[in-house]
């Protein structure tokens, strides 16, 4: 994981996320590669990875509240979310921003200890409104330039563990 602004102190980035109390992640070009497969019969699909899948558990595990945000409206989002308890789950919002300080406002926490990961210009808010912003290399350059960090790994190819290790190696929870 890189830093987007070589002036920002590494230690500084690291006491931002041993802070993060939320944890919210766009879907498409995140969880996932971004690429949208149609079937046969219209339905949507997408992968996602299970590395990813586990960090978002652990994540949980380690007391921090995930949430998905998403412009889209999936029943594949509500499948995966459901498989992995993710209980925070907005979809159908292109104001990522206000609807990450809505429910940063409905589970009682301020900016200064939530983390937001976008890739694209819906994000962009989110990730300054947040106190620490993640993207992708592969995600669109407005959304990496709001971003505080980005991954070395590509969306829906294993960044949110790499987001959620490095989360949870800075309370000191080495991942395995």
């Amino acid at each position: 994981m890189r830093p987007v602004d070589d002036s920002v102190s590494a230690l500084a980035v690291r006491a931002k996320a041993r802070r993060l109390k939320l944890m919210a992640f766009d879907v498409d070009g995140i969880l996932t590669d971004g690429r949208l497969y149609y079937g046969a019969d219209g339905e949507a699909l997408k992968a996602f990875h299970t590395l990813d899948g586990h960090g978002l558990k652990m994540l949980a595990g380690a007391g921090i509240a995930v949430a998905l945000i998403t412009g889209r409206r999936s029943e594949m989002v509500l499948r995966r979310a459901g498989e992995l308890n993710i209980q925070h789950v907005i979809q159908g919002r292109e104001d990522k921003g206000a609807a990450l300080g809505a429910l940063a406002a409905e589970l009682g926490l301020q900016a200064d200890v939530c983390g937001y990961a976008g890739d694209d210009l819906p994000d962009v808010d989110a990730l300054q409104w947040a106190a620490l912003g993640f993207s992708v290399p592969n995600a669109h350059r407005c959304a990496r330039e709001a971003a505080d960090l980005i991954t070395e790994s590509r969306g829906g190819e294993g960044a949110v563990r790499e987001i959620c290790d490095f989360i949870l190696d800075t309370r000191g929870a080495r991942p395995l």
